[in-house]
């Protein structure tokens, strides 16, 4: 589970979100924040409404040696797999990615136009992994002419390029048949289609690659062994799961995955070496068995102050979601930060004990949550470029609640985004003077503790009803990540104006005040702004973004503690009452945890489908023109830092530097030279 950037009536609890008409008042004074440090560069370019940023991590100089070598063999387990999700995205993907790279690689006599819009196109590739948006879910085309892009291929052929194509095809052959996905907006249009309109099938409309010829009728009475690592397909009227692992499906990439977890085990502390080698004995076999051993194990080490995610985690990718993409990310424990985020650790059971929902849906006991603020070095897959700021795991519920989860926080992550923020968003989107400076002076305090509250007591708390019968999550299928992600923004949301925060020393108690209102007012603001992201038609399926929407529309429609305002053709939500927020959070959380608990699919669909899922038109075109007039970006890709061993006269690895590429082009051509073929 993980939380990501977004800038950072009782009876009808389930579906009432219409909101209110807006107020028209007069207009608000401009407030600029302080600017990002003028000493190093965040902020490398802009593709379209994407922002390249680079990603810093000083820490890592300090490590020891041992601990340097152990993170430099992580990294190679990291990039070893990128392309399984690359695949995982859509079945052309891979064979798009090494057309576009070798033509990006061999410019010599390429139209200059066509050249500048296929890095564009690249690019964006790069970053979200596949031709698809990766908040939107949209596909997104190539600007030039088929004919201008073969041209392109040609010459870059002629200049040194090396395509690879399948046996028989030949280069114009291989472009011919790609046509429709390069070029065609209308062909495989969404990759994870979870509203695909009446009468459509989830699956057959989303384009990605974890199915293929499967509905979601021929899943009826069929049960999956391998859930979460692999791929279903219908052969001869047949299902048939391609299991992830070693000798199966994505075999190439995760032996060379393996070959890294083994050889960083000797440089590992003892808790870790466990970790890793269940985890090498989970990509050898695929069984759920060991994939538990593994969480299991990674759980338990507490203490490491380097560690890695490497696997198939997360379920947003799939319509049903049920199937993980593959994932992983490299980090070191940031010591200074980490104190805030442990002390709501210890605190777990604490705030499990004050929840407002049904003490039946509380933990008797919240196990082991580990927290800890991290520096990450490299994330790739479903988790880089484009990276959450916090992740909770595993997300096995039952593992959870036995054996406890581990929560980080992403603070390297976390200062890039705002030192690469353009000065002038606060002030746009803030309906007071008085806000935008709040924004400016508490957005860094309130969205690491909201994260952090997130993480660590939001998706550590509750548990089902025991007459349940089955997990939550296959009780309430494509509603479940939504509901998830919202029940842990609630609880966050709930806790911000508690004073027991400034008891454990987390907020100042002088500021407390400004802190929650920041926080509160970040979150209406957010879920206004995040609907640039959204371009064309009027359906968020992204679910982080569904359920930030999700909250703050059922707060305008059932409360009056935010409220939409007009002020010169202009659109504000505003917050009103911060206690009425508090109050009104703490119905929708009750609410939310029961429908958890109960797997109550019906009212999680009304709920989703009616707050969280369609938005107007007309606001999202207005937002957009705002934030094109102050250079805000959509969303942010990260450039990694990149490390490099220095071996000894025996050929063993005496150091391991680390340097900033601050090039997104150089860097994934570097990667894709390293990646196993």
């Amino acid at each position: 589970m993980r939380v990501t950037a977004l800038i950072l009536a009782a009876a009808t609890l389930a579906s009432a979100c219409s909101t209110p008409a807006p107020t028209e008042a007069p207009a608000a004074t401009a407030s600029t924040p302080s600017a990002p440090s003028p000493d190093r560069k965040y902020l490398l370019e802009r593709i379209d409404d994407a922002a390249v940023v680079q990603l810093y991590a000083d820490g890592f100089a300090s490590l020891p040696t041992q601990q340097k070598i152990l993170t430099w063999h992580l990294y190679q387990a990291a990039l070893a797999g990128r392309d399984i999700f690359i695949d995982q995205k859509h079945r052309n993907a891979l064979e798009m990615r090494g057309v576009l790279e070798q033509i990006v690689a061999h410019p010599a006599g390429v139209d200059p136009a066509t050249l500048a819009e296929i890095q564009r196109y690249t690019k964006l590739f790069w970053l979200n992994n596949g031709p698809y948006n990766n908040l939107t879910a949209r596909k997104f085309v190539l600007k030039c002419t088929p004919d201008a892009f073969l041209a392109a291929a040609r010459a870059s052929a002629a200049a040194g390029a090396r395509f690879t194509t399948p046996a028989g095809e030949s280069l114009d052959a291989m472009l011919a048949r790609l046509q429709p996905m390069f070029f065609d907006p209308n062909v495989d249009p969404i990759v994870t289609n979870k509203n695909p309109g009446a009468g459509r099938d989830i699956l057959q409309a989303s384009a990605n690659n974890l199915y293929s010829g499967v509905s979601m009728a021929d899943l009826e009475g069929f049960t999956e062994k391998y859930g979460l690592n692999s791929r279903l397909v219908k052969r001869d009227g047949t299902l048939v799961e391609e299991v992830y692992k070693a000798d199966g499906m994505y075999g190439k990439q995760i032996t060379e995955i393996v070959k890294h977890l083994e050889a960083a085990q000797p440089y590992a502390p003892e808790p870790m070496v466990k970790a890793l080698a269940t985890l090498v004995r989970f990509y050898q076999t695929g069984e759920v068995a060991d994939r538990e051993r593994y969480d299991i194990a990674w759980v338990q080490d507490k203490d490491s102050p380097v560690d890695t995610i490497n696997g198939f985690i997360e379920v947003y990718l799939d319509a049903r979601g049920m199937k993980a993409a593959w994932e992983s990310a490299v980090f070191y424990v940031n010591r200074e930060k980490t104190d805030a985020i442990r002390t709501l650790a210890r605190e777990a059971q604490w705030f499990e004990d004050r929840m407002p929902f049904d003490p039946a849906y509380r933990k008797a006991g919240v196990i082991g949550v580990t927290a800890n603020a991290i520096d990450v070095i490299v994330e790739a897959g479903d988790s880089g470029p484009v990276t959450p700021i916090g992740i909770n795991l595993p997300n096995d519920d039952r593992i959870r609640a036995e054996h406890g989860s581990k929560s980080v926080s992403m603070a390297n992550v976390m200062d890039a985004y705002e030192r690469s923020m353009p000065q002038a968003y606060w002030s746009e989107f803030s309906w007071t003077p008085e806000e935008a400076a709040r924004a400016a002076a508490w957005s860094r305090a309130a969205g690491e503790l909201s994260t952090n509250m997130h993480e660590v007591i939001g998706h550590a708390s509750g548990q089902a009803d025991p007459r349940l019968g089955t997990s939550p999550q296959a009780a309430l299928r494509e509603t479940y990540s939504t509901i998830e992600e919202a029940r842990a923004d609630l609880v966050a949301l709930y806790f911000l104006s508690h004073p027991h925060l400034v008891t454990l020393g987390l907020v100042p108690a002088e500021h407390h005040g400004e802190i929650v209102l920041a926080a509160y007012e970040a979150y209406a603001r957010g879920a206004l702004v995040q609907l640039r992201r959204i371009r064309e038609g009027t359906v968020i399926e992204e679910d982080h973004m569904r359920n930030r929407q999700l909250i703050v529309r059922w707060l305008m429609a059932n409360t009056s503690a935010v409220q939409e305002r007009r002020r010169d053709g202009k659109t504000y939500w505003v917050v009103t009452d911060p206690g009425g927020v508090h109050d009104g959070v703490a119905r929708l959380l009750a609410e939310v945890q029961r429908i958890k608990s109960q797997g109550d699919y019906a009212a999680a669909t009304a709920m989703v489908d009616t707050c969280g899922v369609h938005f107007d038109a007309a606001l999202r075109d207005e937002v957009v023109a705002r934030v094109q007039r102050i250079d805000l970006p959509s969303y942010t890709g990260f450039v990694m830092p990149r490390l490099t061993p220095v071996r000894d006269a025996n050929g063993r690895i005496a150091r391991v530097d680390i340097d900033d590429p601050l090039d997104l082009t150089a860097q994934m051509l570097e990667y894709s030279e390293t990646r196993p073929r």
